[in-house]
Order: structure tokens, then C-alpha cells, then sequence
């Protein structure tokens, strides 16, 4: 029987884990909210359903009945995430999520001690840039002695889906965070620095901006001083009318818009580290991503309370990822 249940599965992250899922023939279920769309969609790809809302815990318990891992595909996280993580807690099932919303992380953070009593595992962003950048992360780190503080930038190529821009606009904030001497705090002004992701474009601005790392790498690494950037290219920024919007990007368009992602890291010796990862599309990484996690929690590789990828799976994790290398800079 099933004991993977894919939550949201009808959206466009969802439909790709979906596909994945199938491909590798890693027994699992679907769920979502709407009927109507869980079932036909069901039907179509030929699985079994369970549908229902997140707003009765009695509801999200029978949801849960006989898993051992959800995958919540359903954003905005901001609506999704809470219900969700306090019924896998009640019911000892392990959480797992696409979401890149610091919320998520947070609470993760605050239910870490629950989760270990529980022995339940929390890992929000097990696929997506959150894995991305805290495998680079660790490899970087390997070589740096005594590492004071980490600058880490992804960049991000290509149009976004319909439920990312409706995530990004529901989450919008100008507050900047940074971790400083180990405290997150907000950044009065943000900076930009240059990045080189060794992608053929030279040397680029990057702008600060908050990325759920300035919680994930503290989880994983414990340095004090953490800044994280974005750099765009391609055609990523929603248009202002939502609903006419595709639901994400096609084949092609993932095809032709790789992802990378660049570190700075710096030792205790002022010794500095740079080096880059290079990648697939962030939607596809997040699928493939996502589904290999769910596969190896099944497989019982976990660690109980609020967890990061990076932190939880050996350095092999990235070798089941296309297209995926990384590569230290002079």
C-alpha cells in the first residue's frame, strides 16, 4: 500500500512531481482540496484520490490515515503550511514541502522540539532552491577552515507559474533579513554584490534579498554571518493581471532556462572560497528534487524535528539531479 500522500498534486509544481512520481514507480496517493479537480484529475493519470480541505483538523486526520510522508505541493504555504504540519505531528507522519515562503521556516523552527519528541520529521523546500543552495553550501564549506560568513546568490531563469506569482504577491515584503553575529535582523539597506556563475554572462549584480537560507544554511552549517542574493535573467517577473497567466512554463521553456547558484564563503584564515552550481530549471529541479526526498524518508532516511535536505541526505543526493555539477572558482 501507498504510504506517500501528494498534497496540491493538481497544480503545476504538483502535476510535474506527479509525472516523476509515476516515472520511477514510487508507489503513492493524491489529494486536494477541490473535488472536482482532485478526481478528474485522478482519473486521468489513473491514481487514488483523497480530497479535503485543511480547514477542520478532524478532516486533515483522516486525510493523513496510514501515511508515513506527506508532500504538500499546495501554495500559497502561507494558508497550507500550519494546518498541515500540526496534523503531521499529531499523527506521526512526516512533512515535506515545496514551499520557498520563510514562514514555512519558521515554523518549522518554532515546532523543531515537538518534532523530536514526535519523531517526526519536518523538511520544508526539499526540493527547489533550498536544496540547491544548501548542497553548495556543504560542498563549499569542505574547504574552508574556521568559515566566518557565507554570501550565497541563485540565479533564476525563465517565466514563473501562475501559483508562484500568486504565492510571491500574497508574501511580498520589503523587509531584507540577513543573519549578522548569528542574529537574523533586518537590513536598513539592502546591498548588491557581484557574482560570476560561470554561465557565459561574465560577472553580474545581484541584489540582496531574503531567501529561506538565512534560515536553512544556519540550520546546517552554524555560521554566524549569512547573506543571501538573487540574480534574474530570462522573463521571470509575473504581469500584473494574475489569471492570464499560464499555469508555468512549458517543456521548452524549462529546457532553455537553467538555474545556477554561486557561493562566497570566507574562513577564519580570510581565506576565501568561491564556487558555483550549475543545474536544470528550478521547476524541474524541484520535481525531481521533491520526489527523490519522499523516496528516501520512505526508505526510513531521516532525522526527527526541522530539517534541511542538505542536512539529512549524503552528498549522492545531487547525482540523481540531471544536468548537476559543481565546480570551485579561482
Amino acid at each position: 500500500m501507498a504510504s506517500l500522500l501528494i498534497y496540491g498534486a493538481t497544480g503545476y509544481t504538483g502535476r510535474l512531481i506527479v509525472e516523476y512520481a509515476k516515472s520511477i514507480q514510487l508507489p503513492f496517493l493524491i489529494a486536494g482540496r477541490n473535488k472536482e479537480k482532485a478526481e478528474a484529475y485522478a482519473n486521468t493519470a489513473n491514481l487514488a484520490c483523497r480530497v479535503f480541505d485543511l480547514d477542520t483538523p478532524h478532516d486533515v486526520d483522516q486525510g493523513l490515515k496510514n501515511m508515513t510522508v506527506l508532500l504538500n505541493c499546495a501554495g500559497p504555504f502561507l494558508y497550507t503550511a500550519k494546518p498541515l504540519i500540526e496534523a503531521c505531528l499529531r499523527n506521526g507522519v512526516h512533512y515535506l514541502d515545496t514551499a520557498a515562503e520563510l514562514d514555512s521556516y519558521r515554523l518549522a523552527q518554532e515546532l523543531d522540539e515537538e518534532a523530536v519528541r514526535r519523531n517526526v520529521m519536518m523538511l520544508p523546500g526539499c526540493g527547489g532552491s533550498v536544496t540547491m543552495l544548501g548542497f553548495l553550501a556543504r560542498h563549499a564549506l569542505g574547504h574552508v577552515h574556521g568559515p566566518q560568513s557565507i554570501d550565497i546568490a541563485l540565479h533564476a531563469s525563465g517565466p514563473m507559474s501562475k501559483g508562484s506569482a500568486i504565492s510571491a504577491k500574497e508574501n511580498m515584503s520589503t523587509e531584507c533579513l540577513e543573519r549578522a553575529s548569528g542574529i537574523l535582523q533586518q537590513v536598513d539597506e539592502a546591498t548588491t554584490a557581484i557574482f560570476d556563475f560561470a554561465d557565459g554572462r561574465g560577472a553580474v549584480i545581484s541584489h540582496q534579498f531574503t531567501l529561506a537560507d538565512v534560515i536553512t544554511l544556519w540550520k546546517l552549517t552554524s555560521v554566524k554571518n549569512i547573506r543571501t542574493f538573487i540574480n534574474v535573467s530570462g522573463d521571470p517577473s509575473p504581469i500584473p493581471d494574475l489569471e492570464s497567466l499560464p499555469d508555468g512554463p512549458t517543456h521548452a521553456q524549462r529546457q532553455s532556462n537553467p538555474y545556477s547558484a554561486a557561493i562566497l564563503v570566507t574562513g577564519d584564515d580570510e581565506t576565501v572560497i568561491r564556487a558555483v552550481l550549475h543545474t536544470v530549471n528550478g521547476y524541474t529541479f524541484t520535481a525531481l528534487a521533491s520526489v527523490e526526498a519522499a523516496r528516501r524518508v520512505l526508505a526510513d532516511e531521516m532525522k526527527p524535528g526541522f530539517q534541511t535536505s542538505a542536512g539529512v541526505f549524503q552528498s549522492d543526493f545531487l547525482e540523481c539531479i540531471p544536468e548537476t555539477r559543481i565546480e570551485f572558482q579561482k
